[in-house]
């Protein structure tokens, strides 16, 4: 089996089309002009530090797109935790109403519990804030809608924090899917595992959609990415553990179309489940598999030689990826006015039902 780096064709081409914009910003930079490095930063606020990602804030206070003005935190015990952390040293705290009143503040991470993840949402929309909002979009489908309506009729950005969509593999695939070199896809099969650890899964027990919808909302959303919105879901949802938690965490969802099937898997059991993390596109002319996503790698089969690249299989190896960088650039690109959003909100609306069909949690 050959290897083929990802060299400076392959990036120009992968960045050429949607969620791709972003990726080339890092290689780009050197080449801006004076005025672009001089136009103003973007005044940009976090709400909450509760949320399991929450301190990718460090990567918009590394940004030179972004100057962070200020943080909330309501609950004293999270924010005592979090002060000491370099994501959060030496921002000033303040209150969610003092931070949406702040001068010129144009958008808010909202990284707070789940619980509370899209009343704060819709608090900074109707104060006229971008936003970007962690994964999983809340348990209300009505309430998430009407942020999205919101959102939509003041021009509003709503970012999800799904964390694999500008993964430099990903984009690729996007880039081979819309070239046509996989031909008709027919099938995805893709897991996202770990090993939870028991206070963590007490915590996360107090959602009723487990695994699936903390863990696995991140591969559902690449699978309705490529195959848009399923016509039926069946999900199973299995406390495999012998913990006596009651948290779902071994979880399967298919997704059916016309002509494909999806099968999305997540647990919270799997040693060295990160090495296994994948996803693996199958087309009638070609295969896109990418093992593992968070450092990633990818073995693709063609049927016939695609500019550079030659029938049968050849792996794809890519530069590190860091996560988030790319979205903040991404962000920072639509807030500008340079380009539209990759991910509409019809898209976000089409993962979020999937995802509660998968978790068996209610639509209304």
């Amino acid at each position: 089996m050959s290897e083929t780096s990802l060299n400076r064709r392959t990036l120009l081409t992968s960045t050429a089309l949607g969620a791709s914009a972003a990726i080339g910003a890092g290689w780009v930079a050197n080449g801006l002009h004076a005025a672009e490095i001089n136009r103003p930063k973007i005044r940009l606020g976090q709400i909450g530090v509760g949320h399991a990602h929450a301190t990718k804030l460090s990567v918009y206070r590394n940004s030179k797109d972004y100057e962070v003005v200020g943080i909330v935190e309501p609950d004293p015990k999270l924010r005592q935790q979090a002060e000491t952390h370099a994501a959060y040293r030496g921002l000033p705290w303040m209150t969610q109403e003092q931070l949406l009143n702040q001068p010129n503040l144009q958008a808010v991470l909202v990284e707070t519990s789940v619980r509370n993840s899209l009343n704060t949402a819709q608090s900074c929309i109707a104060a006229g804030k971008h936003v970007h909002l962690d994964k999983p979009a809340g348990e209300s489908l009505p309430q998430f809608e009407q942020i999205l309506d919101a959102a939509k009729r003041q021009q509003l950005l709503i970012q999800m924090g799904y964390m694999y969509r500008y993964n430099p593999a990903i984009v690729l695939m996007r880039s081979f899917l819309q070239q046509g070199w996989l031909g008709d896809v027919f099938e995805i099969h893709t897991v996202m595992s770990k090993v939870v650890d028991p206070k963590s899964r007490q915590s996360l027990a107090e959602y009723r959609g487990g695994i699936m919808f903390e863990l696995g909302c991140h591969i559902l959303d690449l699978a309705v990415g490529v195959l848009g919105e399923p016509t039926s879901v069946t999900s199973i949802a299995q406390h495999a553990s012998s913990r006596d938690d009651g948290f779902q965490d071994n979880m399967l969802a298919v997704l059916q179309y016309p002509n494909a099937i999806a099968s999305v898997k997540s647990s919270a059991l799997e040693v060295q489940g990160f090495a296994r993390r994948h996803f693996v596109v199958c087309g009638t002319e070609g295969t896109f598999h990418i093992q593992p996503l968070d450092n990633p790698s990818a073995q693709v089969a063609l049927s016939k030689p695609r500019e550079g690249y030659k029938i049968g299989y050849q792996e794809i190896k890519f530069p590190k990826y860091t996560r988030y960088v790319d979205d903040a650039a991404d962000m920072a690109r639509i807030i500008r006015s340079e380009k539209e959003t990759d991910f509409p909100y019809q898209h976000d609306l089409a993962v979020q039902r999937t995802l509660l069909k998968a978790c068996e949690l209610p639509l209304n």
